[in-house]
């Protein structure tokens, strides 16, 4: 580690809190240099739904490479994007009753996504304004960053952020407020102070605000709202698309449309960069060349893509196993508060889960000591009181069970140890 702390920048996050070299990783087991064998609840915060080197998407990647395909071709019309787009559309759009919907590609980040979608919204409606939500993260880029809620975030970015307007997440206020009405009044009301909106950008489930799940009719009611005020309802699944929450689409529970699809981190199924946005074809107002990216459409990360959706997605199969799945670690996580006089809270959809230590330190000293045991997961949340979960939608119940363990050993050595204090 010494030439990381040498030579790396301070900004270094993981490999603080996960000490340690990691050279090998296979599905949901990463090896590391000291020789640790350690169970990965984090997927790459998201990137690596299908875990760590999935073969059968690998045969694809490496058949591509052995041919001499493009692999860097900016947006050039290729066989991979081409496949990629049918297969998407055929297998993905079209089952979901969504097939009018163009994709556009932009840089290889979620943030670059993120302010492509931005940016088009106040093309096409003349707006500045975009309306987004306490506890949400949407990227590390000047426009992303205005639109998320984290003073740390903020913060860093040197300089006074604008053009975005913080509203009340669902449940913020308490679960007897709906603070889809008080959106909807304020946004309606000439005297309500809110200049007319752009967009209104929402992530279904909060992943590093806390977990936090919005409801279908908060969901419906902040499209309806979207429409009423003539702006475009942009949904990020970043983070909980690609099957996170058991249905390919993290909006797919509440029957939306939304006018643009934010989706980036799983998409390329690999956890190589592949970034786009999904958009309703009235709304592509774009003209040729009006936004651009040098790494748009990474050709490698579209086979892989491609491959991800053939073997995966093809039937129900697979998104009725995340949900099993997920049903199974709600269980366990009940039972491991119930354990400790129900004084945590379990939250989430699907393959995100979240266990609310509602005290900062005793989240981070059960992380700290989880991985002395053998499993990286991480914290999330406005003061990171939150444990999330978040292991790879492939992975086997036996392995499952073996990182629900460690977590269990770790939180009640840590509460013993406070109790001790």
């Amino acid at each position: 580690m010494r030439v990381f702390e040498a030579l790396e920048s301070n900004v270094r996050l993981y490999s603080r809190s996960f000490p340690d070299v990691f050279s090998r990783a296979r599905g949901s087991i990463m090896l590391t240099d000291s020789g640790l064998e350690v169970i990965d609840f984090l997927s790459g915060a998201g990137a690596l739904n299908y875990g760590h080197n999935n073969y059968n998407i690998k045969a694809a990647i490496t058949e591509y490479l052995s041919s001499d395909a493009v692999i860097h071709g900016l947006d050039l019309a290729c066989p991979a994007k081409r496949e990629f787009m049918e297969t998407f559309d055929s297998v993905i759009l079209r089952e979901r009753g969504l097939q009018s919907y163009r994709f556009q590609f932009t840089g290889p980040t979620g943030a670059n996504a993120i302010e492509a979608a931005l940016k088009l919204s106040r093309k096409i409606t003349g707006r500045q304004n975009i309306i987004s939500f306490t506890h949400g993260y949407h990227g590390m880029s000047l426009g992303a960053t205005a639109v998320t809620s984290s003073r740390f975030s903020r913060t860093a970015s040197g300089i006074c952020l604008f053009g975005a307007t913080l509203m009340p997440y669902d449940g913020y206020l308490g679960p007897e407020v709906d603070t889809a009405d008080y959106l909807r009044k304020v946004l309606l009301d000439d005297s309500g102070g809110i200049d007319p909106p752009a967009a209104i950008l929402v992530e279904t489930v909060q992943g590093e605000g806390g977990i936090n799940v919005a409801g279908k009719k908060w969901l419906q009611s902040i499209q309806a709202i979207a429409k009423e005020c003539g702006a475009l309802f942009i949904v990020d699944d970043i983070q909980m698309g690609c099957g996170r929450t058991g249905e390919f689409f993290s909006f797919e529970f509440a029957e939306l449309s939304p006018d643009i699809v934010v989706m980036s981190k799983s998409l390329s199924g690999y956890g190589l960069p592949l970034s786009m946005l999904l958009l309703k074809k009235e709304r592509d107002a774009w003209q040729p060349g009006e936004h651009t990216g040098t790494f748009r459409g990474n050709n490698l990360a579209l086979v892989s893509a491609t491959a991800a959706i053939d073997i995966y997605w093809r039937s129900r199969t697979f998104s009725e196993g995340v949900q099993r799945m997920g049903e199974h670690m709600r269980h366990r996580l009940e039972a491991i508060s119930s354990e400790h006089g129900g004084r945590f809270v379990v939250r989430g959809r699907g393959m995100a889960l979240g266990f609310d230590c509602q005290i900062a330190e005793t989240a981070a000293a059960t992380v700290r000591k989880a991985f002395e045991k053998g499993l990286i997961i991480e914290r999330c949340g406005p003061i990171d009181q939150v444990v999330k979960f978040l292991p790879a939608l492939t992975i086997d119940l036996e392995t499952l069970n073996q990182g629900m363990d460690i977590f269990e050993a770790s939180l009640a050595e840590t509460m013993k140890r406070a109790r001790g204090a």
